[in-house]
């Protein structure tokens, strides 16, 4: 078996603001994945971009082909018994998993991106929120050899009843949903609790903005008088 690989060799490991900072991110993210080179438009753009400039978090990517044996490091294998698609191997997903929770103090929380999960949801992200660190491991092909589950117990995860062709974009969906919740991510503070599924249940209320006339339709009148209590009375009424 090879040995795991140095975590300050691989350049795409660690995304962080440039400028050094004694203080310690809020949470950390680490990405197990056969493609981490996926997350790279992800990572780099809008609201997570600011978050890891401002080290609110860090995230780290993973191959797990670098866990693999063999010259052509080998990650799946076809399932015995027969049947279409390939198999993530056991041998290669739990050296990195085992690894990569190795390189910090805190193991972290272990979610496999998996169909079988349980379907996430705005309250499970905010249990996530308050976590130090979350390790997730993107699934391919026809899913994983079961021993790693057994092995590793992860927490399983979903974001819906479809089929997606690995757990990447479903990881990025876990880091963008929790990543909000973190103190100063977003710019307004209220940003967060006056969403969709916020503490105060439901969806958000519609939005207008400039224009105040749009092809005959117009702003509704409560929303321009400068009301305050009003406006929000008529928000709360308006949840959709």
């Amino acid at each position: 078996m090879s040995s795991a690989p140095d975590a300050n060799a691989d350049a795409n490991s660690v995304e962080t603001a440039s400028s050094s900072s004694s203080s310690l991110p809020a949470l950390r993210f680490d990405l197990l994945s056969l493609f981490p080179a996926l997350f790279d438009g992800f990572l780099s753009e809008s609201i997570l971009k600011r978050a890891i400039e401002k080290k609110r978090v860090e995230v780290h990517r993973w191959d797990m082909r670098e866990w693999a044996e063999g010259k052509h490091k080998q990650v799946d294998d076809r399932p015995f018994g027969g049947g279409a698609g390939m198999v993530l191997m056991a041998p290669p997903v739990v050296a990195a998993v085992e690894a990569v929770q190795a390189q910090a103090e805190c193991p972290g929380r272990l979610i496999a991106l998996t169909p079988q999960g349980r379907r996430l949801d705005q309250a499970w992200v905010r249990e996530l929120a308050g976590e130090a660190r979350i390790v997730l491991l993107c699934g391919r092909y026809e899913g994983f050899d079961e021993r790693i589950l057994e092995t590793l117990e992860p927490e399983q995860l979903s974001i819906g009843d479809y089929v997606l062709s690995g757990g990447e974009v479903a990881a990025m969906v876990v880091v963008d949903a929790v990543m909000r919740l973190l103190p100063g991510v977003l710019g307004d503070a209220e940003s967060a609790i006056d969403e969709s599924f916020g503490p105060d249940g439901g969806l958000e209320y519609p939005h207008y903005t400039r224009p105040r006339e749009f092809r005959g339709r117009g702003v509704p009148e409560i929303l321009l008088g400068g009301d305050h209590a009003a406006i929000a009375r008529w928000r709360r009424e308006h949840r959709r």
